[in-house]
């Protein structure tokens, strides 16, 4: 298949700006994979479409705020995005604009907050060592949330910084790690939770630390010769044990975000669901065949992305084409910050 199969065109106005002022009053549209129904309802009435029997995965998996602007001697500011730690004190950052950091450069992002270029690589990657070993302490006080470039800020206020890292997480995170929130769990309060907990679905959780794979371009014609950078995941015994026996057992099992359909899949080995911490390159577009995921609960994705082949993936590229063209039509609002999609 041609990466072309899977643009759309999306009026701007479309884009979330904002979250909604509550978490569960997004819209919700409801999409039945064997009758090819679309219905479309609102994110509160999600129990109504569960089943006793449902399993229900969640990515618990903690943003945090990974964007944080830092200066040179020089004067001026730099954007940076910092991705994970490669060793104590050594941080893999991607910065913009890029050539304005060389080897050797110091850069201050605030008072005690200092570190260095010691490496550089291609697509704006640096590698910077700080003397502090608990750069993510640092960066929860002066840093902000690494939302996608399809959100704009027209300046980063306190009010609007305490508004993104407060909404642009799931009210069930828990381990640092992400540098992008699994937005489909955006949409759950605690209130929420309890009552889908009430109805009778097991509710469990797995991390799987969101990265650049996620969002990372498919800069290929043909879909299949994409190759996925790799994410880390965790899947805790309790959790493994859970699923393995739900699946004997032909319970169904709805997964929240494309997150953690690839944990789960990954995880599937010999009938069971090993747990423990892996890391993942797992490609998943039309052809492939699920062995874990029976329902999904999804955004709607952006055009050419991994996220919407997946999908496609999952529901049937023709079913999703007409989905995404009704929520054009119905105004759904799209990506991160926008309505999701309960496939089942």
């Amino acid at each position: 298949m041609f990466v072309f199969d899977f643009d759309y065109h999306l009026p701007p106005e479309l884009i979330a700006q904002r979250p909604h002022a509550q978490r569960d009053q997004s819209r919700m549209m409801v999409l039945r994979r064997e009758s090819s129904e679309i219905t479309h309802s609102h994110f509160f009435a999600i129990p109504e479409f569960l089943e006793t029997e449902d399993i229900m995965v969640l990515n618990s998996s903690k943003v945090i705020p990974a964007k944080i602007w830092g200066f040179k001697d020089d004067g001026g500011s730099i954007e940076f995005l910092f991705l994970q730690e490669k060793e104590n004190g050594i941080w893999e950052v991607i910065c913009r604009p890029a050539k304005r950091t060389r080897l050797g450069d110091k850069i201050c992002f605030a008072e005690g907050f200092e570190g260095e270029v010691i490496n550089i690589g291609s697509e704006g990657k640096r590698w910077l060592q700080f003397h502090s070993n608990d750069v993510i302490a640092l960066l929860k006080k002066k840093g902000y949330a690494p939302l996608p470039p399809y959100i704009r800020r027209k300046k980063m206020d306190q009010a609007s910084r305490y508004l993104d890292l407060k909404r642009y997480q799931t009210v069930f995170a828990q381990k640092d790690g992400s540098i992008a929130a699994p937005t489909a769990g955006l949409h759950f309060t605690p209130q929420l939770l309890k009552k889908i907990k009430d109805t009778g679905v097991t509710i469990c959780e797995l991390s799987l630390d969101v990265g650049l794979a996620t969002f990372q371009p498919v800069r290929v014609e043909k879909i299949e010769d994409h190759r996925m950078l790799e994410e880390t995941y965790s899947i805790p015994p309790k959790t493994g044990q859970l699923i393995t026996r739900a699946k004997q057992k032909r319970k169904p099992i709805l997964a929240v975000g494309t997150t953690t359909v690839r944990a789960l899949e990954s995880a599937f080995e010999g009938g069971r669901i090993r747990s423990g911490q892996f890391s993942t390159n797992l490609f998943i577009h039309p052809g492939y065949t699920f062995k874990v995921v029976d329902k999904l609960l999804t955004n709607f994705h952006l055009p050419r992305s991994t996220l919407l082949m997946l999908v496609s993936a999952f529901a049937g590229l023709d079913l999703i084409k007409k989905a995404y063209q009704e929520a054009i039509r119905h105004r759904y609002r799209f990506f991160s910050y926008g309505d999701c999609m309960l496939i089942i």
